[in-house]
């Protein structure tokens, strides 16, 4: 008989490859009848054999490439209050803001997935932020972040760059 984490971690496997967006760990542990940190666990051991098993706020899902899309890191600085400003323009100009990171001088990097592709996404993301009471990364370093960034065409970027200079966020080559 299949060890029932093996069973899981297949059903697990199946509905990350057929789900249309990220799936949140309590309704996959609703589905497979465990608790979510069953499902925390198998998914760490779907990783540690070399699944690509994303984790980000709105749930997992499994990396893909991205055809015909660029990637860069776009560098800024803002204060807290332009956080809104900064990621619907970002959003707006068709960008998906992958994640963020900061340069952290006791721990070095620190990043976080975002996964932030629509004004909803924006919404949701500042709604639990403010519900949680949680702090922005770059409230460790001044304000000063990076986000890995995707985008099917150059002039999107150049765009969203201008548009966030002229609200004062800025930009650091």
């Amino acid at each position: 008989m299949t060890n029932d984490h093996e069973t899981r971690q297949s059903q697990l496997l199946s509905f990350l490859s057929d789900a249309a967006g990220p799936l949140r760990g309590e309704d996959l542990a609703k589905t497979l009848g465990v608790t979510r940190q069953v499902v925390v666990h198998d998914i760490a051991l779907l990783r540690a054999s070399g699944v690509d098993v994303v984790a980000t706020p709105r749930g997992y899902y499994l990396a893909r490439a991205s055809l015909g899309r660029h990637r860069e890191v776009l560098a800024v600085r803002h204060g807290v209050q332009q956080t809104g400003d900064e990621l619907y323009t970002l959003v707006d100009h068709g960008i998906l803001v992958v994640n963020v990171m900061v340069e952290h001088p006791v721990y070095g990097e620190i990043s976080g997935t975002l996964r932030i592709e629509s004004r909803l996404d924006v919404d949701q993301f500042l709604d639990k932020i403010s519900r949680h009471h949680a702090h922005l990364l770059s409230d460790l370093t001044g304000g000063y972040h990076m986000h890995e960034v995707e985008f099917s065409h150059r002039v999107q970027l150049d765009k969203a760059v201008a548009a966030l200079e002229a609200r004062g966020i800025e930009v650091f080559p």
